[in-house]
């Protein structure tokens, strides 16, 4: 009797830090349901670090990211037993399926792609690196090496995504079916404003909220945060739509009478901000206790992260090593130096 292997996914993060509030709901929610249907690959991006932080003193600090990282994720629910976290720089394959994905798409189409130019700005960079504009590549890398065929992503990386896509179709029809085209699955909330109400959360910015904070912590993140500007005392009406405190509200708040009646009040002039802002802080200690529980559980364990690091790396290398051993075939660039080994040779003379 022959059994299916389930379908594969890829997703990841770079190891730039903690993972935050904005990582849960546009990438680790999907990650917890999809991999129980899915080979769970998940990526530790450190050659897409590059792009933006790449001193010694970056990459130094990369190794401790990347343990946060493993730790966060599995505090939000990934299982160590379905879970496969590999480090990118760790399988120079994915740097050759990179050149050979080169050519099959040009610099136009990467300039389309939106996120670059903001990557970019955010990192400081007055002008595109190479590496940056070529993320969405190594990226197709990433996703096809491992023949996935499922990308759960947020809203900013789903044009790169959609590079991927096109670049297995490319290839497929240049040289024959080989890459599976993956599919791109969305999450519910693409992503989280910051605290400071003006951006998307994000390390780089310092307006996050951590998977890993602490409950004080938390309840200090959350009283600096933005609210309606308009509204100097508790009795002025003020604006629900759009204000972060409410958006955090709905998506951490499971009382939902609570919410609806703090946006009834809030709008009524009724209520002030340090209440709105205290039951938002206990609802969201509320959401990550049974992460801090589950951090505790595995920080219990000396070495887990690091086994799990370095087993999985190496079961993902042998899969990359394959997937490369058959895009070389099937483009014939093995037949190419085939043709040379197999013509007798004489000594060359000095």
């Amino acid at each position: 009797m022959t059994t299916t292997a389930p379908p594969r996914m890829l997703t990841g993060d770079r190891p730039t830090g903690r993972l935050h509030l904005g990582h849960y709901v546009g990438s680790i929610a999907n990650r917890r349901t999809l991999q129980h249907s899915y080979q769970s690959y998940f990526i530790i991006a450190d050659l897409h670090m590059l792009t933006t932080k790449n001193t010694r003193e970056d990459i130094a600090r990369s190794a401790g990211n990347a343990r946060d990282m493993v730790l966060d994720s599995l505090a939000a629910g990934l299982e160590p037993d379905l879970a496969v976290f590999y480090l990118q720089s760790a399988i120079p394959e994915v740097m050759e399926l990179n050149t050979l994905f080169q050519n099959l798409v040009t610099v136009p189409r990467l300039e389309r792609v939106p996120s670059l130019k903001e990557m970019a700005r955010d990192a400081g960079k007055e002008e595109m690196p190479y590496g940056l504009l070529g993320y969405p590549v190594l990226q197709a890398a990433d996703i096809l090496c491992v023949k996935a065929h499922a990308v759960p992503v947020g809203k900013d990386n789903a044009a790169h995504v959609e590079i991927a896509r096109e670049i297995a179709r490319r290839f497929n029809h240049l040289y024959g079916e080989t890459f599976p085209v993956p599919e791109l699955i969305s999450a519910d909330v693409s992503s989280l404003v910051g605290t400071d109400g003006q951006v998307k959360m994000s390390k780089s910015v310092g307006n996050a909220i951590y998977l890993s904070d602490s409950p004080d912590e938390v309840r200090r993140r959350v009283r600096g945060m933005y609210t309606d500007p308009k509204r100097v005392r508790a009795d002025i009406p003020g604006t629900v739509e759009g204000n972060p405190v409410f958006v955090y509200h709905d998506a951490f708040n499971r009382d939902t009478a609570e919410v609806d009646d703090l946006k009834e009040r809030y709008r009524t002039g009724r209520v002030g901000d340090v209440e709105v802002k205290t039951k938002l802080a206990d609802a969201i200690n509320a959401f990550l206790d049974p992460m801090r529980e589950r951090r505790a559980r595995f920080e219990s364990e000396p070495g887990l992260v690091e086994r799990l690091i370095v087993e999985s790396t190496e079961r993902t290398r042998e899969v990359v090593v394959q997937t490369v051993r058959e895009a070389r075939a099937a483009m014939g660039l093995d037949a190419v130096y085939a043709a040379f080994t197999a013509t007798p040779r004489r000594p060359v003379s000095a």
